[in-house]
């Protein structure tokens, strides 16, 4: 896939998909959403908070909690992306962030493919789902890892190329992210059972592999870019 390709050259959107691009978008709408379905249904804080509310307080204070990532996200999204942009080495930073970065998809990768299921705790669990779900994900590192590596990288990568493709990225991650989210409230409110058999154990590991192999991109990307 393409979507980790450089151009030292920021080129203008036209309405007029030359076929290229349109293989750049499908590859950066691709990324968005393996990147957030995996982080949407991927065991961790917020999701054990999504399902803990929807069990007790049912699937809509469960969904408030997974809208939880746009109000804690966007100011991490933003610094990290700004910080990395301001370096003059930027090819060399570039480089290491990718490393990193691939590092990182690696945990994610092996996270899933571990993935035997869910269980949810539900000790001094109230409402005010919004509030809990914002406190859970700031405390969370994932997104900061995420987006000081992976997401900001892609984001310039993108913008070198054309506006729409940070953009394809970014908002097909956060439907992937919160959807998947929703959804799964939707479906613990009607049955626990789902969060551990063999569907969602079977999803999580075809992700793990997917994010395996942006993983391998991202380290093929960064020796391209030392040599």
């Amino acid at each position: 896939m393409s979507y980790i390709t450089i151009s030292p050259v920021t080129q203008g959107f036209s309405p007029d998909i030359e076929p290229k691009e349109k293989d750049k978008v499908i590859a950066y709408l691709s990324a968005g959403v393996v990147l957030g379905l995996s982080a949407g249904l991927a065991p961790g804080p917020l999701l054990a908070l999504v399902l803990s509310q929807t069990i007790r307080h049912g699937p809509k204070e469960g969904a408030k909690v997974a809208f939880a990532p746009l109000i804690t996200d966007f100011p991490i999204m933003f610094v990290s992306t700004w910080l990395l942009a301001s370096f003059s080495n930027y090819n060399a930073v570039l480089a290491v962030v990718s490393i990193v970065g691939g590092i990182f998809l690696v945990y994610l990768a092996y996270e899933s493919l571990r993935t035997d299921g869910v269980k949810v705790k539900m000790d001094g669990v109230a409402p005010k789902s919004i509030l809990r779900g914002t406190i859970a994900n700031a405390l969370n590192p994932h997104p900061y890892l995420f987006w000081m590596t992976v997401g900001a990288s892609t984001i310039l990568k993108g913008w070198a190329e054309s506006v729409l493709l940070p953009v394809m990225f970014i908002g097909s991650f956060y439907v992937c992210l919160i959807g998947s989210k929703v959804l799964l409230a939707v479906l613990a409110g009607k049955s626990r059972q789902f969060l551990s058999g063999r569907a969602y154990i079977f999803i999580n590991r075809a992700l793990g592999l997917a994010i395996f192999a942006f993983a391998i991109i991202l380290f093929k990307d960064a020796l391209s870019l030392l040599n």
